[in-house]
């Protein structure tokens, strides 16, 4: 089951090789809960939970479903209340949520804070502010979060990424055929959506990623 502990510098980079977005949206009426199991048997090595439509206690009990059936490290997407109640690994914050200045005052030792960062000024703001990882991108134009702004492509993640010295992971309608150069870039990992979720055989799907 995840937990906040011991979460922290190798442990963290490792985790963050292949994140898998259970977003509520994009999983088109299926079960979060078995899509995460299925992604953590694909290779997944964190889980975040992103569902927009779900009131604070559905998300809750979606989380304490996910972290029974998986030990994969689980964050929860912009409700630091919710992380926090339901005992996740961790919690990512975007540029209208929580400070992350503020959350760090509440959250336990060993917990998770990413901030996502777009330019080199809101890694280096975010990267002030405690993030422990930053997610940056969209890297590509992405159809699951078309309030993400402008694609910045490699050459894009390569600045943002110049700007922190936290480990940083590509976000934003990426494929596996990204993976090789995003990691040239320097990314620490992928965080995905559609390419693991928009299929019938979600294990196999992130066991591609994985490979790449």
């Amino acid at each position: 089951m995840s937990g906040p502990a011991g979460r922290a510098g190798a442990d963290l980079v490792s985790a963050l090789r292949l994140v898998v977005i259970l977003d509520g949206g994009a999983a088109r009426g299926r079960d979060l809960a078995a899509l995460a199991l299925a992604a953590a048997k694909g290779g997944a090595t964190m889980l975040q939970l992103r569902d927009k439509s779900a009131t604070p206690a559905q998300l809750a009990e979606t989380a304490r479903r996910i972290m029974a059936s998986t030990a994969v490290p689980l964050i929860i997407n912009d409700r630091l209340d919710v992380a926090l109640a339901s005992g996740a690994a961790g919690c990512h914050l975007g540029q209208d949520d929580v400070p992350l200045d503020d959350a760090r005052k509440m959250v336990p030792a060993g917990f998770i804070l990413g901030g996502s960062a777009g330019t080199e000024d809101e890694a280096r703001r975010a990267t002030s502010a405690g993030a422990h990882y930053l997610g940056v991108g969209p890297v590509r134009v992405s159809p699951s979060k078309l309030d993400a702004g402008d694609a910045i492509g490699v050459a894009g993640f390569l600045r943002v990424r110049g700007a922190t010295p936290l480990p940083c992971v590509a976000i934003g309608g990426i494929q596996a055929g990204d993976a090789a150069p995003l990691r040239e870039a320097g990314a620490a990992g992928i965080a995905v959506i559609g390419a693991a979720l928009d299929t019938d055989d979600v294990e196999a799907a992130v066991r591609l990623l994985a490979q790449a």
